[in-house]
């Protein structure tokens, strides 16, 4: 038989078994538009680890504070060993603040205190994510302004009360951001004047993410995000905002308010150098870093990609499980398709039909079923979007996942096609012409 009768034969045994043919499919069509979602799902969860950290340079380190502190015996800034009453088990603001003066290959030091505060403006109000941040911070996380100016550490040691808004919070506020500079709004019963408002971010912009909390034990939904969030200089923050005007405890409990440092090395070359100097300094006052985590912004990418991927590759093993099952429906229904078909075989065979002719037949139809409940998946998964959105999951549609899913269909029809094929192939004509 000419290849062209072959596919011929093969559409035309599928149309008149449209309805097998459809629910055959079916697996492949929910196992496709698995694949293109786990894709999609994945790729969205990539851009929005991309998003949190682009802000950061390459050459920034995050100090983050251990939930079991260290408890030893309290050091002086050079190692010795003193004899206070009280044991030191962290460091004070103004301790990590000296490292840009103290350690070599340390630039500089940025700090910021985070609580959640509601912001007023005539009537229109809202509870956001307030941040007290120095110069440093705000330079190293490359929050830059879309109209005014950011604050300097001035502002702060004059306690001036001034704030830089995110650009969604001054949308809320103002509706116009390049209305907001010049103007006023209150934050916990003080007035304070806007001075600039942030260039549009997206996703967190490097910042420290998770809840804000609001009173102790409980914690609200407040977006961390740069853009939903409200700047003032750090010792502004801790007089008017955070319920405490020290800075020499570290991570403040008074209202909840957190605060975490970031620090900027030298040069991308010097990253590591930097670590081990803010280790060795840590040590040198507490006698052990234990008490914090010290990380570059690349180790932090990649463990927050690394996370991510793990998760996509978890859902894609399930939706590969789905094809799998799928073929075997496809296997079993192409072993009844040759019991149905043993005479036409025999006589196929009979009028001088080769071997190959008959195993690409069945393969072909195994493929045909695969390949189309591959492309109606895709067809299915432009539907993703609708269903992910609406259960909160983020969606990011490619051709990459369109062409992977089609590509293990095809695959599965013809691994689990050929089995029968091979053996609709092997049937011998006198026995097939005497099949009952």
């Amino acid at each position: 038989m000419r290849p062209l009768e072959v596919v011929r034969s093969v559409l035309l045994d599928l149309r008149m078994n449209k309805s097998r043919a459809f629910l055959t499919s079916l697996g492949i069509i929910i196992g496709t538009a698995t694949i293109i979602m786990v894709v999609g799902i994945g790729k969205a969860g990539e851009q929005a680890v991309t998003d949190q950290y682009r802000r950061l340079s390459a050459a920034s380190i995050t100090i983050t504070q251990n939930s079991t502190g260290f408890s030893g015996g309290v050091r002086g800034p050079f190692g010795q060993t003193t004899t206070a009453a009280t044991t030191q088990t962290i460091l004070s603001a103004d301790q990590f603040l000296a490292m840009s003066n103290q350690l070599q290959d340390v630039q500089s030091v940025g700090v910021s205190v985070r609580t959640s505060a509601t912001v007023a403006e005539g009537s229109a109000s809202s509870t956001v994510n307030l941040q007290g941040v120095n110069e440093a911070y705000a330079t190293i996380t490359n929050l830059y302004t879309a109209y005014g100016d950011f604050f300097t550490d001035q502002d702060g040691a004059l306690r001036h009360r001034v704030v830089v808004l995110g650009n969604n919070i001054a949308a809320t506020l103002f509706t116009d951001p390049s209305t907001a500079v010049g103007q006023t709004v209150m934050i916990q019963g003080n007035t304070f004047t806007v001075v600039g408002v942030l260039d549009r971010i997206g996703g967190t912009g490097g910042l420290s993410t998770g809840s804000s909390s609001t009173s102790p034990g409980q914690t609200s939904s407040v977006s961390t995000a740069a853009d939903d969030s409200i700047f003032m200089p750090y010792a502004v923050a801790l007089k008017y905002t955070t319920g405490t005007a020290t800075a020499g405890r570290g991570t403040f409990s008074a209202n909840n308010a957190t605060t975490s440092y970031i620090a900027l090395a030298s040069d991308i070359t010097t990253v590591s150098a930097a670590i081990d100097e803010i280790d060795s300094y840590i040590a040198s006052i507490l006698g052990s870093s234990s008490a914090y985590t010290v990380t570059d912004a690349g180790s932090t990418l990649t463990a927050a990609l690394n996370t991510s991927n793990t998760m996509a590759s978890l859902l894609l093993v399930i939706a590969i499980i789905v094809l799998i099952v799928s073929g075997i429906g496809i296997m079993n229904v192409l072993m009844v398709a040759v019991k149905e078909r043993t005479r036409e075989i025999g006589i196929l065979k009979s009028v001088g039909a080769s071997r190959s002719t008959i195993l690409s037949e069945f393969l072909l139809e195994a493929v045909f079923i695969s390949v189309g409940g591959g492309l109606l998946g895709v067809g299915v998964s432009f539907l993703a979007p609708l269903v992910l959105t609406a259960l909160g999951v983020s969606f990011l549609a490619s051709v990459e996942g369109a062409a992977l899913g089609i590509a293990f269909s095809a695959a599965t029809g013809m691994f689990f096609g050929y089995y029968p094929a091979w053996k609709a192939s092997r049937l011998k004509p006198i026995d097939a012409l005497n099949y009952e």
